[in-house]
């Protein structure tokens, strides 16, 4: 089991980097194109928005037969579109190649997630490890994407294929093994909990837009906050994301210990005073509030996905494309909003509308309870 878990981590590390790509490329979209916020958010609507409508689809096709064929080239799928990135100097071109990468990103989501939960046997744990890999690709992401940007320009995005290439060959070896094979085609049986699981997709959608959000703007916050450009911005969001990597990793041994319910409510308890503080509080503490608000909003993570699972046993791969997937990119549809704001009047009023969605999570979290 471990093997198996720690290979689709990898893979799923490989997938995510691309929507963590995005982010990043920001802070060289405005400096090179002389994008503004509203255009710059429509690039990650781009990445976010196909994602999000074609997303439960392919939960439901997965939930009727496995289809584990489709999990490398999904990755492959959203490799290409980012590599494509650069090579368009018309912002059409460049919005579809975004989309692309989206729409592989939404193809592998579900598989994966139904893959991982069978795989781990339900863990908490196990599941926290799987997630995880997709946070360790967020955080890897502009560790990628700025030095190379920074040393040749936009036009070297191709070079950022490579991740997809990698994690397509390691995931295809992996789900060719005997042990996830055995697993892929057991079905779990109980009786779906939708109004329960409508109220977590709620909590997931509040956390979703805080998060994108954050990815997409915060680069360019630290810069107005603390200086540095690029390289700033670049530091900004490896933070933002290894800190989320911590929070799922810590997410799952807490939810073992203390209950998964009790843990979400918790985190999203302590993650408002500390978005509050990242907006409003000057000076150095900016780096630490920004940790403690990553690890506090990525705690709940993989408890999304088993929980959203345990509510909708007979719908696995629809509940874990939902939980991880859709939830993740829903945020960039949001994303537009935050933009105008912050264009009409200033960044900081734009993410200090953040610490109400957060709070939105923790008031609704106090309506769940533990599936049985």
């Amino acid at each position: 089991m471990k093997r198996s878990i720690g290979l689709m981590a990898v893979g799923h590390a490989c997938v995510d980097v691309y929507q963590g790509c995005v982010p990043a490329l920001v802070p060289f979209l405005v400096a090179e194109r002389g994008l503004g916020y509203v255009a710059v958010s429509g690039i990650t609507l781009a990445a976010t928005l196909l994602s999000s409508v074609v997303q439960p689809v392919f939960g439901v096709l997965t939930d009727r037969r496995p289809l584990t064929w489709l999990i490398p080239l999904a990755m492959t799928t959203a490799g290409l579109g980012i590599a494509l990135i650069g090579t368009t100097t018309a912002y059409p071109l460049t919005w579809l190649t975004a989309a692309l990468s989206g729409l592989g990103v939404a193809a592998y989501h579900p598989e994966a997630a139904r893959m991982a939960r069978l795989v781990s046997g339900g863990s908490h744990v196990g599941m926290s490890w799987f997630s995880v890999g997709g946070n360790c690709g967020f955080a890897l992401a502009p560790v990628l994407v700025t030095p190379l940007i920074a040393t040749g320009g936009l036009s070297l995005t191709p070079v950022l294929l490579v991740p997809a290439l990698v994690g397509a060959a390691i995931t295809t070896w992996a789900v060719r093994s005997r042990a996830t094979t055995a697993v892929a085609h057991r079905h779990l049986d109980g009786t779906d909990d939708w109004p329960a699981f409508l109220r977590l997709s709620a909590i997931m959608v509040c956390r979703s837009i805080v998060f994108v959000g954050l990815g997409t703007f915060i680069a360019l916050y630290a810069g107005q906050r603390v200086g540095g450009g690029t390289t700033t911005g670049g530091m900004t969001l490896f933070i933002l994301f290894a800190c989320g990597a911590l929070g799922t990793l810590l997410g799952g041994r807490l939810a073992t210990r203390y209950g998964r319910v009790r843990t979400l409510r918790t985190s999203y308890a302590v993650a408002v005073p500390a978005i509050a503080c990242l907006v409003f509080i000057p000076g150095p503490m900016f780096f630490a509030f920004l940790a403690a608000t990553a690890i506090a909003m990525s705690i709940p993570f993989s408890l999304h996905v088993t929980l959203g699972q345990d509510f909708l046993p007979t719908r696995v791969g629809t509940a874990g494309g939902m939980t991880l997937g859709l939830a993740v990119s829903i945020g960039g549809v949001a994303t537009p909003v935050l933009g105008t704001i912050a264009e009409h009047t200033s960044l900081r009023l734009a993410l200090s509308t953040l610490i109400a969605l957060v709070l939105c999570s923790a008031l609704v979290g106090h309506a769940l309870t533990e599936p049985r």
